[in-house]
């Protein structure tokens, strides 16, 4: 997955750009075409010469030494990169990152380059604690940046600690196996629902549930990620998706998310039902708003179009996923949706458990496909959560082959 790439080296400052040596030798002899950006601080710990001689590419240093009149270096070099590695990556060129600032070099290539960005930090085990960098990390990985994890142990400074360079060996395979991961779903169009439904009364109330959309999103986010062409559908919510490629359709009532994901649904090869539609909505909509009187008000409520039942009784060769948000015997009554619903596979989870309810940013979910295979998922954020579904249904796919 690295043979014949076009990799971009970012070498920031720190003790650790001796492993970015080693680093560049073995993307070299493993097919890749490696040039390296060397800040400032880094060559005073290892000159470019170094990496040149590893690299056999020039190294690129200052933003204004053109080396090719004809063009500018480093917009040149943000076009050419097929992925840009930046290792080791200090907290000063997270931060730089993270906050649009363009002061040299690689900061400048940063800004431009549109290809895949992976980061290995390497600093402070304080440093890389402090919440400022914590802070600048969070936003590079909505942004959709790929983070490979520093270490434990003996660091330069004395202390011992995270903060230390991953491996060459360690972060050419996270690289490696990222690359996979992009191409699971290549070519497959991918149909997701995500969030709440609002189901009108008057023009000031409707009826609703607590549902964010987090997890929706975080398989629409995780879906493209893997290189699927992802439709997402979703309720009312304030919730952006980082990939642009991801085309989002906004509704509004149970009856717009049906009439949303019957349109999509032919042409589609992975069809995941995450959002939580009203099972009810008020019988009559008033036009005006209702005032106040004397005694109870009792809204009638009328059966919404089921969904999921609905695609599963047209399903043809479409995967299709479904949610089953419980409060008691969740396994159970997931495992009957699963039959009755015609679905190839039903993700679980107890929202009345904490860290796994409406709105929290992580989960806990049960996994089970259609031969009752079951994959449980421990207390993870729900992106990594997201991203655990969709190598389930991608394996439980190439299993059905």
């Amino acid at each position: 997955m690295v043979a014949g790439k076009n990799i971009l080296l970012g070498v920031s400052g720190g003790i650790a750009v001796y492993k970015a040596c080693a680093l560049t030798s073995k993307l070299t002899q493993q097919g890749a075409n490696v040039k390296v950006i060397m800040t400032e601080s880094a060559a005073k710990f290892v000159p470019p010469l170094t990496f040149q001689a590893l690299s056999r590419n020039p190294v690129y240093t200052d933003t204004f030494d053109e080396k090719d009149p004809a063009k500018i270096a480093h917009i040149d070099l943000a076009d050419w990169a097929d992925i840009v590695l930046i290792a080791p990556a200090t907290a000063n060129i997270i931060g730089k990152v993270s906050n649009g600032i363009a002061d040299d070099m690689l900061s400048t290539t940063m800004l431009a380059t549109q290809a895949d960005v992976y980061i290995a930090p390497a600093m402070n085990v304080h440093m890389y604690a402090h919440p400022a960098v914590m802070k600048n990390m969070k936003q590079l990985e909505e942004w959709g940046y790929h983070f490979i994890e520093p270490g434990d142990g003996y660091l330069a400074c004395g202390y011992v600690g995270k903060g230390r360079l991953e491996e060459p060996e360690s972060i050419i395979k996270a690289v490696k196996n990222h690359q996979y991961d992009n191409k699971l779903f290549s070519g497959k169009k991918v149909l997701i629902s995500a969030g709440p439904t609002r189901e009108q009364i008057d023009p000031v109330r409707f009826f609703t549930n607590r549902s964010s959309g987090k997890m929706g999103i975080a398989l629409a986010e995780a879906a493209a990620k893997f290189g699927a062409e992802v439709t997402l559908v979703a309720g009312p919510t304030e919730l952006e998706v980082s990939n642009k490629r991801i085309n989002r359709i906004n509704v509004t009532t149970a009856e717009e998310m049906y009439d949303e994901m019957h349109k999509f649904f032919p042409s589609s090869n992975i069809v995941i039902k995450a959002a939580a539609v009203a099972d009810y909505r008020p019988k009559q909509v008033y036009d005006q708003k209702m005032k106040k009187q004397d005694g109870d008000w009792n809204v009638e409520m009328v059966r919404t179009k089921d969904i999921l039942q609905s695609l599963g009784e047209k399903k043809t060769n479409q995967f299709l996923a479904g949610f089953a948000a419980e409060t008691t015997n969740p396994i159970e009554y997931g495992m009957k949706k699963l039959e009755n619903k015609n679905l190839d596979a039903i993700v679980i989870n107890n929202v009345s458990t904490e860290g796994a309810g409406f709105g929290e940013d992580t989960n806990i979910v049960t996994y089970v496909n259609k031969n009752q295979q079951l994959d449980e998922v421990a207390l993870a954020g729900k992106r990594d959560v997201a991203e655990k579904i969709m190598k389930f249904i991608d394996r439980d796919m190439k299993d059905d082959k």
